[in-house]
C-alpha cells in the first residue's frame, strides 16, 4: 500500500502531469460476463496511474489488442478510464489489487487480496477463465476451490495453452493458461499476438460466446 501511493506522488517523468489513482483498482468488465480473464496485479504506472486494469501500458496493449481481434472488446486500445473501452462478455480481475514492487507481489499480498478475489467470484457466474501467468493460476486455483469448484489433486500444472475443465456446483469452468503479456514476455516472442488470441478464442467458444462475424 505505501509503496503504490510513494509511486502515485513521486510519478514517472512522462506522467508528471498527470494525477495517479494511487488505490487499489478493481476489476474490469460486466459482472455478469462467461468469460474471466485474471492477471497479476496492477502496473505501478499503468492502472496505479490510471484506475483501470491494463490500461495506460504496453502489457495491456497486447491484451486489449487481442480482446479485440477475439471479439470480446470493443477496441483494440486502453489508455485512460475515459476512453469508450467497453469489454464484451468479458471481465477482468486479478489476485492483487495493488501495484507490487516490480510487479512481484508477495505471498502477504496475495493472501490479503484473496478475500477480494473471493468475494468477487462468489458475485460472478463464468464458464471459462484464461488465466495469464503462474502467478495468477497458483493463486485462483484455491479460491476456485473455496468457491465450489472441483480441483484434482495433484493440482494442475500451468503451461501456456493448458486447458482444464473443472466440475462444480455452479456448473463446469473450463480454465486456461496463458503467458503473461508482460513486456519480458512480449519483447523477446515467448508470447505472441496470435498465441494469445488463439487461448482467447477457444476460452471464448467454451464460455459459449457468439463468435465475432
Amino acid at each position: 500500500m505505501a509503496w503504490r501511493e510513494l509511486v502515485a506522488r513521486e510519478k514517472r517523468a512522462a506522467f508528471r502531469d498527470q494525477d495517479y489513482w494511487g488505490r487499489p483498482v478493481p476489476g474490469l468488465g460486466p459482472a455478469d460476463a462467461p468469460l474471466l480473464i485474471v492477471g497479476l496485479a496492477p502496473a505501478a504506472h499503468g492502472g496505479n496511474r490510471t484506475g483501470r486494469m491494463f490500461t495506460g501500458d504496453r502489457s495491456g496493449d497486447v491484451l486489449f489488442a487481442a480482446l479485440y481481434a477475439a471479439g470480446l472488446a470493443n477496441q483494440p486500445t486502453a489508455v485512460h478510464r475515459g476512453d469508450g473501452l467497453e469489454l464484451l462478455h468479458t471481465r477482468i480481475t486479478a489476485p492483487v489489487h495493488c501495484a507490487p514492487p516490480d510487479n512481484k507481489p508477495t505471498t502477504g499480498e496475495r493472501d490479503t487480496c484473496g478475500a477480494w478475489l473471493r468475494a468477487e467470484l462468489a458475485l460472478l457466474r463464468p464458464r471459462a477463465a484464461v488465466v495469464l501467468g503462474a502467478y495468477g493460476w497458483q493463486a485462483l486455483l484455491p479460491v476456485l476451490a473455496d468457491a465450489g469448484w472441483v480441483v484434482p489433486r495433484p493440482r494442475p500444472r500451468f503451461g501456456h495453452g493448458v486447458h482444464v475443465e473443472l466440475a462444480g456446483n455452479r456448473g463446469p469452468l473450463h480454465l486456461f493458461g496463458s503467458y503473461h503479456v508482460s513486456q519480458q514476455n512480449t519483447f523477446t516472442g515467448k508470447l505472441t499476438p496470435a498465441m494469445l488470441e488463439d487461448v482467447l478464442r477457444q476460452a471464448a467458444r467454451a464460455a459459449e460466446i457468439p463468435e465475432k462475424r
